[in-house]
């Protein structure tokens, strides 16, 4: 039961994600984007300053902060606000999150089949790779719950 819960969230969340991809058409300008933007609206960092309420040398910083990836997110969505833009922030996964769940759990069908496998070979008691891809389907199905994926490495 609990498995379709997560099954159905990851569905829902690899639909909403799906329109941000591919990712590096968000890539950001060399200056960040607080100076990219500030700069094609034509407002100063003097400008800019009053609107957030800092000092104009502050600027600088805040604009560096944000190219070198160590400014906060409060900060960025109040210099969005200054900018009268929206922060969008998003967790992009490299493949689908159901993607990811399904290798994961393969990943470890196989590594604990294996182990199996081996020793039953070692009894001579082995077991043919004919049925193997049947065999990682029935242990993911019956064997591998969503908690035990990420416990280890």
């Amino acid at each position: 039961m609990n498995n379709e819960i997560h099954h159905k969230a990851r569905q829902r969340l690899d639909t909403r994600l799906l329109p941000l991809k591919p990712v590096d058409r968000y890539r950001m300008p060399p200056m960040g984007w607080i100076r990219a933007i500030r700069d094609a609206l034509g407002m100063s960092g003097v400008q800019f300053a009053k609107r957030l309420a800092i000092s104009p040398q502050s600027v600088h910083a805040l604009e560096k902060s944000e190219a070198t990836g160590s400014i906060k997110l409060d900060t960025l969505r109040r210099a969005a606000e200054a900018l009268d833009c929206t922060l969008v922030y998003a967790l992009v996964p490299n493949s689908s999150l159901e993607g990811a769940v399904e290798e994961r759990a393969r990943r470890i069908a196989l590594r604990d089949l294996g182990r199996v496998a081996h020793s039953m070979k070692l009894e001579a008691q082995g077991t043919g790779d004919a049925d193997l891809e049947a065999r990682i389907n029935a242990y993911i199905r019956d064997t591998i719950k969503d908690r035990d994926l990420w416990s280890q490495p």
